[in-house]
């Protein structure tokens, strides 16, 4: 082929940095669809009571991940071949995707870090509204009260956890005891369901910022060596 020297070096970095990076696309896709059907999440956010659905938003985000997962390994894909039969045309193209896709990789971490803390605070709402159905509803409203005690009943087993902390959790259990309701999960954990929830969703948002640093400094290297490689293309005799 037409380069030489440092500029074939380049040429072969950019083609390990692009198979890295297809690698990475396809670990993020692998991730996403995992959250995406992980059953302790999906058994909460598909749970339904008094035509009210859980929370969505971390499922939009999952989507989004499943989204940029699958145009990262074609993007990645796109920059292996250029770099190889060193063309201009695909190396310019290959720069011009990793610049709009490292713009919204920016923009969803800006997004991100602003509402780190809403999937959990909006589920731990829900789970506080379906609690207190359960537990305090009138005989009138038996239906909804059962309704609501078999939702609440999935979060506890889900989660091995058992009422909102504190006071709560103690009167649970002990109703449970008497027999007048079967909340509490078979293990016998008394750990408050907040604190649950909030651990089961940050650890996994924290797994997505570090995937998405990782991809980031690559794409960084990525941009720099194709447009050194370009340049080089450009500057080649043989072209």
């Amino acid at each position: 082929m037409g380069v030489e020297g440092c500029t074939k070096c380049i040429k072969y970095l950019l083609f390990f940095f692009n198979f890295i990076f297809w690698l990475a696309g396809g670990v993020i896709l692998g991730v996403a669809l995992w959250l995406r059907h992980d059953p302790k999440t999906s058994s909460l956010l598909e749970l339904e009571f008094d035509g009210a659905h859980a929370p969505s938003t971390f499922y939009i985000s999952v989507h989004i991940l499943i989204a940029v997962g699958a145009v990262m390994m074609v993007v990645g894909f796109l920059g292996c071949y250029g770099a190889i039969q060193e063309s201009q045309c695909l190396l310019g193209t290959f720069f011009a995707c990793l610049v709009i896709l490292f713009a919204c990789e920016v923009a969803a971490g800006i997004w991100g870090f602003m509402h780190k803390d809403t999937v959990s605070k909006e589920m731990i709402n829900y789970y506080d509204s379906v609690y207190e159905k359960a537990v305090a509803e009138s005989i009138v409203d038996l239906d909804k009260k059962r309704a609501a005690a078999s939702v609440l009943k999935v979060f506890h087993e889900t989660l091995s956890c058992c009422g909102k902390g504190q006071g709560s959790t103690f009167m649970t259990k002990f109703t449970d005891v008497l027999g007048l309701t079967d909340l509490c999960p078979s293990s016998g954990t008394l750990t408050s369901c907040h604190t649950r929830i909030d651990e089961l969703f940050t650890d996994k948002i924290y797994l997505i910022g570090l995937a998405a640093l990782v991809v980031a400094v690559i794409m960084i290297f990525e941009m720099i060596f194709s447009m050194v490689l370009c340049c080089g293309i450009r500057n080649s005799p043989v072209y």
